[in-house]
C-alpha cells in the first residue's frame, strides 16, 4: 500500500512539472495597417488661360522616382467638402507643361512639371464664371494610393482676349494693309492680270453672234445660289450682258433653280442700265426650265438646237449634264467657252468647247473682264496670301528638317505649333 501511494506521489509530480514547460498558446498576429499614402507636394490650380472661363491647369512637379505602373488621378468639385468626380487619369510620365496645345508665345510649359487641363464644362455642363472649384491629385500603384496632394481651389474666369491666337490677329492687320495698298495702287496705276484665253474669247463670240444676228445662249448650271461658282457665274453673267446691250445683241439665260432665275434678273437689268441701253431689257430674257436635272439639259438641248446660237457659255456648277449640253452646243457650229470648279467635269468641256476656265480662273472672271479695282485687288491679295503659304511651307519644312537633324526638338515643335495655329 505505502508502495502504491509512492508511485502514485511521483506520477502526480511528474505531471506537474510537464505542466510548468508546456507551450503556451501564442495569441493570433495583427495584420500590419496599411502605410499612410506620402504627401504631393507643390500642386497648384490656376485658371485656364485666354479661354471663357470652363477649365482650369492643374500643375505640380514631376517625381523622377515614380514607377511606369504609377498612375496620376485627377479628382474636382464644386463643394467646399467631399463630392469628389474624377476627371482625369493619366500615367506618371505622361501630361507635362510641354503637352498643353497653346503656341509658345502665350505658354512656356516645362517638362519638370506636369500641368493638366481639367475641362470642367465636360464634368458639371455649361459652368458659370465665378464658381469655385476643389481640385486633388493622387498617385496609384496596383489601384493602391501611395500619394495624394492636400485640396486647392481655383475661380475660372473668361478672358477678354486670346493671346493664342495672336498670330490670326497679326495676320488679318496684314492681309489689310495689303489689300488698302492694292486698292490704292489699282486706282492709280492698275494691277496685272495674267492673259486668260477664255475671257478675252468673249468679246470675239458676242461680235460673231452680232454678225450673224443670232442668240446668244448663257447656261450658269446647276447650283444654288449658295454656291461659290454660281456666284462667280452671275458676276461674269453681268459682264457679258453688258457687252451684249453693247452691242445690241440677244442673250437668253435658262436656269435650273428659281433663286437663282431672280439674282440673274436683277444682274441683267442692272448691266443693261450701266451700259445706257434700259429700253433694250426684256423679261423673258431670264426664264426658268426645269428643277430636273436632266429635263432641265434636254430642255436647254432643244433650245439650242432650234434656234442655233452663236455663242454658248457654261459658267457655274455642272454635274453629268456638262457633255450633254456642250455636244449639241458643239454640232449647233457656236463659240462655246465653259467654266467650272468642279474637276470631274473639266474632260468634257475640254473636248467639246472651245475655251475652257480651270478652277479659280472662274472665280478670279469677274475681276478680270470689269478691272473693277476692289474685285482687282481682293484678287491680288488672294494671290500674295498663297505666295506667304508657299514660302511659310518651304522654310517651315527646311526648320523642321534641320530641328529633327540636330535634336532641336523643341525648335521643332514651335515651328509645328506656329503653322498648326494659321
Amino acid at each position: 500500500m505505502i508502495k502504491h501511494k509512492a508511485l502514485l506521489t511521483l506520477f502526480l509530480s511528474l505531471f506537474a512539472v510537464s505542466g510548468l514547460f508546456a507551450a503556451k498558446p501564442v495569441p493570433p498576429a495583427k495584420k500590419a495597417a496599411p502605410p499612410a499614402p506620402a504627401v504631393i507636394t507643390g500642386l497648384t490650380a490656376v485658371d485656364m488661360p485666354y479661354d471663357a472661363g470652363n477649365a482650369a491647369i492643374l500643375k505640380w512637379a514631376v517625381n523622377p522616382a515614380d514607377a511606369a505602373d504609377t498612375f496620376y488621378v485627377v479628382y474636382v468639385s464644386s463643394l467646399e467638402a467631399g463630392g469628389w468626380l474624377e476627371a482625369d487619369r493619366f500615367v506618371s510620365s505622361a501630361k507635362t507643361g510641354k503637352d498643353v496645345e497653346l503656341p509658345f508665345w502665350a505658354w512656356d510649359g516645362s517638362s519638370l512639371e506636369h500641368a493638366v487641363k481639367v475641362e470642367l464644362n465636360n464634368t458639371y455642363g455649361d459652368t458659370l464664371p465665378g464658381s469655385v472649384f476643389q481640385f486633388k491629385v493622387a498617385a496609384e500603384k496596383n489601384k493602391q494610393v501611395i500619394a495624394e496632394s492636400m485640396p486647392v481651389s481655383v475661380t475660372p474666369v473668361g478672358n477678354w482676349f486670346r493671346l493664342d491666337r495672336m498670330n490670326n490677329l497679326v495676320l488679318l492687320i496684314t492681309i489689310i494693309v495689303i489689300f488698302f495698298w492694292a486698292v490704292s495702287h489699282a486706282k492709280r496705276k492698275g494691277l496685272f492680270i495674267r492673259r486668260i484665253a477664255g475671257l478675252d474669247a468673249i468679246d470675239e463670240a458676242i461680235g460673231r453672234a452680232t454678225e450673224m444676228g443670232k442668240p446668244i445662249f448663257y447656261v450658269p448650271g446647276i447650283g444654288s445660289m449658295s454656291s461659290i461658282s454660281t456666284i462667280a457665274s452671275a458676276f461674269i453673267l453681268g459682264e457679258v450682258s453688258k457687252k451684249v446691250a453693247q452691242y445690241d445683241s440677244q442673250i437668253k439665260v435658262p436656269h435650273y433653280d428659281p433663286v437663282v432665275m431672280t439674282v440673274c434678273k436683277e444682274v441683267v437689268k442692272q448691266s443693261y442700265m450701266e451700259a445706257g441701253r434700259p429700253d433694250s431689257y426684256r423679261e423673258d430674257i431670264n426664264q426658268f426650265v426645269s428643277a430636273d436635272q436632266f429635263s432641265y439639259a434636254a430642255s436647254v438641248d432643244g433650245m439650242i438646237s432650234r434656234e442655233k446660237p452663236a455663242a454658248c457659255f457654261y459658267m457655274g456648277y455642272f454635274m453629268a449634264e456638262s457633255l450633254l449640253l456642250a455636244e449639241v452646243g458643239a454640232t449647233s457650229g457656236a463659240i462655246q467657252i465653259a467654266g467650272t470648279d468642279v474637276e470631274h467635269q473639266l474632260p468634257f468641256f475640254f473636248t467639246a468647247c472651245d475655251y475652257t476656265l480651270i478652277g479659280e480662273e472662274l472665280y478670279a472672271a469677274g475681276a478680270y473682264l470689269s478691272r473693277e479695282p476692289m474685285l482687282v485687288s481682293a484678287l491680288k491679295v488672294q494671290d500674295f496670301g498663297k505666295l506667304f503659304v508657299m514660302i511659310s511651307v518651304f522654310f517651315g519644312m527646311i526648320c523642321v528638317v534641320l530641328g529633327a537633324k540636330f535634336g532641336w526638338s523643341a525648335f521643332v515643335s514651335s515651328v509645328l505649333n506656329l503653322f498648326q495655329n494659321f
